[in-house]
C-alpha cells in the first residue's frame, strides 16, 4: 500500500467551550487526542499541530501554527512543512475532537482513495454532512490548493477542497464542538462501558467492578446516572441551591414604564426650557405632562412625564437666576431615558431550564414580576460520622480523638447549595449501617464519613451490597480519597462515602459535591476553574493528587507539597485545592477548587 503520513490538528481556540484544551478532554477513559493518534497509529509519520504536549511519544512530531489559533488551513500548512524531507504521497488530515474514531475508519478512507484515485476522500457523518477534517489527501493536491490561497490565516476548510473528491459514510465520526456534545459523548461512552460490563461472560457470583475511576469519569457517571429530584413550584427566594425545572419567562416589562436613567431634568422640545417647581422622584407621583419649552427636575428611576423628549444630565446643564435651563455648549446630545421594555418584554426568556437558583437569578426574575418557579432541589443531606474513637463534645477518653470535621461539614456542603438537615454519630456495630441505610429515604443525600476502606471496622461496603444499591463509583483514582464510594439506594437517596481522614474527606467532598448536586437537580455543569500549576513537577505523582494551593501573584497556582491528611491545618492561609494530574509538569493546567470563607 502507498505510504501515508498523518497531520493531527490539536490546537484552535475552542471558543464555543470557553477556550478549554479540547483535545485533552477525556471521554471513555482516554483523551480525544489519544483517540486521534490511535486512529492513525499505522501511518509512517505523524505530526501534531498545536500547543506542545510533553507527554506525547518522542516519535510524534510537534509543531504550532503561526499565529496560534489561526485556523485549520494554517495548521495543515505547518504540518505539511514539518513532514519534510521525504513526505509520503498520501496524507491523513484529522482533527483531534472525535472520541469514537477508529483505525478501521481511517483504513476505509484509504481503501476508497486507492480504488478511486481521487484528490481527497472525506468522511460523512450520519446526516450525510462531509467532515472535511477527517480526510485522506493526495499530497500534491493539498500542496496545490494551499498555494492558490493569498493568505492561510482563518481560512475555512472549504477553501482547500479540490474538484475530484469522494465522500464515504462512516460511523464514529461525530465531533465535539460544544460542552453539550462532550457531555453526550461521555454519557455514550459510559453507557457503552456499562453495557459491555453487563453482557460480559462472568461467573454468577461475580461482584461489581472495584476499578478505581478517574475523577472526571466519576463525575460524569454521577451527573448522568443519579435520579433527578421531583420538580415542584415554590418561591425562588427560599430555594437557593436548587435548579430550574422549567424556563423562567418575563411576566412583565422591564422597565415597566419610561424612566429617567440619570439625575437631571426632563425636558420637552428644543431648549432653552423654563424650569417648573415640581420634582419627579423614583417611586413618587409622576409629574404632570410637559409642554414644549418646559422642564422639570427628575431623579434616576423616576417615571418621566408625558411630553418628555429627553433627560438632560445635571453636568450637561446650566440654570439662570430666572430658572431658565440651558444645555451647555459642546455637551453630547443624549436621550438618557430607559424606555418601557428596553431590557425585557413580557415573554422574554430570563433563565433556561437547568439554571442554578442563585441570588442573581432570584433578583433578575423578581425584576420581571416572577417570584415563583418550577425547581428541583435544593439537595437535603444527612451527615453520618462513624467510629467509636470519634468524640464531638466533652473531654477525650483513652483512645478517642476529636471530631474535627463533623461540625464544619454543613458549612462545606452549603458552598454547593446542599442543606444539612441532620448530623449524627454512628458507633461501630455489625448492623449500624443497615439501620442507617434503611431510614435514608427521608434525605436526598447521605454523607457518611469513615468506614469506606477494607479494615475490620469498615462495614459500609457490605451494607451497600446488602441493600441492592446501584454502585456508581466503587473507588477513586485520586490521592487522597481513593476509598471514596458513591451509590444510589433503592429509595433514590444518593450515598456518598468519604474517607475518615479529615483532609481526604473534605477534599473529596469538594471534588464531588458539585457533580452530585448537578446530577440530582439537573443543573448545568459548572464551568471549572482552570489555570497553570507552576510547581507541578515537584508535587505530581503516578496518580492524580488533590493538594492545598494558593493563587500565585502572577496568575495560576502554587500547590503545597507537604500536607497531612489527619487534620485540616494545611488549609490555613490557602486559597483552595488543586487537582494535579498524574506525572504533571510545571505549567500544566489544573482544576482549582476554591475555599469559601
Amino acid at each position: 500500500m502507498t505510504a501515508v503520513d498523518a497531520i493531527v490538528l490539536a490546537g484552535g481556540r475552542a471558543s464555543r467551550m470557553g477556550g478549554v484544551d479540547k483535545p485533552a478532554i477525556v471521554i471513555g477513559g482516554r483523551s480525544m487526542l489519544d483517540a486521534a493518534l490511535a486512529a492513525v497509529a499505522g501511518c509512517a509519520r505523524t505530526v501534531v499541530v498545536g500547543p506542545h504536549r510533553p507527554e506525547l511519544d518522542p516519535s510524534i512530531l510537534q509543531v504550532r501554527e503561526v499565529p496560534p489559533g489561526s485556523g485549520p488551513v494554517a495548521a495543515i500548512e505547518v504540518g505539511l512543512h514539518a513532514l519534510h524531507p521525504g513526505p509520503a504521497p498520501l496524507v491523513v488530515v484529522l482533527a483531534a475532537d472525535m472520541p469514537f474514531l477508529t483505525d478501521t475508519a481511517i483504513g476505509e478512507l484509504l481503501r476508497h482513495e486507492n480504488e478511486t484515485g481521487a484528490d481527497a476522500v472525506f468522511a460523512a457523518d450520519t446526516s450525510g454532512r462531509p467532515q472535511y477534517l477527517i480526510g485522506v489527501w493526495r499530497r500534491s493536491a493539498l500542496v496545490a490548493a494551499l498555494a492558490e490561497l493569498d493568505t492561510l490565516v482563518n481560512q475555512p476548510m472549504k477553501a482547500l477542497i479540490p474538484d475530484e473528491t469522494v465522500t464515504v459514510h462512516l460511523t464514529g465520526v461525530a465531533d465535539c464542538d460544544t460542552a453539550e456534545e462532550v457531555r453526550r459523548a461521555q454519557a455514550t461512552a459510559d453507557g457503552a462501558a456499562t453495557q459491555a460490563a453487563a453482557t460480559a461472560d462472568t461467573p454468577d457470583d461475580a461482584v461489581p467492578s472495584s476499578r478505581p475511576l478517574p475523577l472526571d469519569e466519576a463525575r460524569n457517571l454521577v451527573r448522568a446516572r443519579l435520579s433527578k429530584l421531583t420538580a415542584y413550584e415554590t418561591e425562588l427566594r427560599a430555594v437557593r441551591g436548587a435548579a430550574l425545572a422549567a424556563p423562567i419567562l418575563a411576566a412583565g416589562a422591564l422597565p415597566r414604564f419610561d424612566v429617567s436613567a440619570m439625575d437631571g431634568y426632563a425636558v420637552a422640545g428644543d431648549g432653552p426650557w423654563q424650569l417648573r417647581r415640581d420634582i419627579g422622584f423614583a417611586g413618587g407621583q409622576r409629574p404632570v405632562g410637559l409642554l414644549p419649552g418646559e422642564a422639570v427636575r427628575i431623579a434616576t428611576g423616576a417615571h418621566v412625564p408625558d411630553g418628555t423628549s429627553a433627560v438632560l444630565r445635571d453636568e450637561f446643564t446650566s440654570l439662570t437666576a430666572e430658572n431658565v435651563l440651558h444645555r451647555l455648549p459642546d455637551s453630547p446630545v443624549r436621550d438618557d431615558i430607559r424606555r418601557r421594555g428596553d431590557d425585557h418584554s413580557p415573554g422574554d426568556l430570563i433563565a433556561a431550564e437547568a439554571t442554578p437558583v442563585t441570588s442573581g437569578l432570584i433578583s433578575a426574575a423578581a425584576s420581571v414580576e416572577v417570584t415563583e418557579a418550577m425547581v428541583r432541589g435544593p439537595v437535603r443531606a444527612r451527615i453520618v460520622m462513624t467510629g467509636d474513637e470519634i468524640r464531638s463534645d466533652g473531654p477525650l477518653q483513652t483512645g478517642q480523638t476529636r471530631d474535627s470535621i463533623g461540625p464544619i461539614l454543613p458549612d462545606v456542603l452549603s458552598w454547593y447549595g446542599i442543606r444539612t438537615v441532620d448530623r449524627v454519630h454512628l458507633r461501630d456495630t455489625p448492623s449500624g449501617f443497615d439501620d442507617v441505610l434503611s431510614t435514608a429515604g427521608e434525605f436526598d443525600l447521605l454523607v457518611i464519613v469513615g468506614a469506606t476502606g477494607g479494615g475490620a471496622a469498615d462495614q459500609l461496603r457490605g451494607a451497600i451490597t446488602r441493600t441492592d444499591a446501584e454502585l456508581l463509583v466503587p473507588r477513586l483514582e485520586l490521592r487522597p480519597g481513593g476509598s471514596t464510594v458513591v451509590a444510589e439506594l433503592s429509595t433514590h437517596t444518593t450515598l456518598l462515602g468519604l474517607p475518615g481522614n479529615p483532609f481526604a474527606a473534605v477534599a473529596t467532598l469538594m471534588a464531588l459535591a458539585p457533580a452530585i448536586v448537578e446530577g440530582r437537580t439537573g443543573a448545568h455543569p459548572a464551568r471549572p476553574y482552570i489555570g497553570p500549576l507552576h510547581n507541578a513537577y515537584s508535587v505530581a505523582g503516578p496518580v492524580a493528587r488533590v493538594l492545598p494551593a494558593r493563587r500565585a501573584p502572577f496568575g495560576g497556582f502554587l500547590a503545597e507539597p507537604h500536607r497531612s491528611t489527619a487534620h485540616l491545618g494545611g488549609l490555613i492561609d490557602r486559597d483552595g485545592l488543586v487537582i494535579v494530574p498524574a506525572h504533571a509538569t510545571d505549567g500544566t493546567p489544573v482544576e482549582f477548587l476554591p475555599l469559601h470563607t
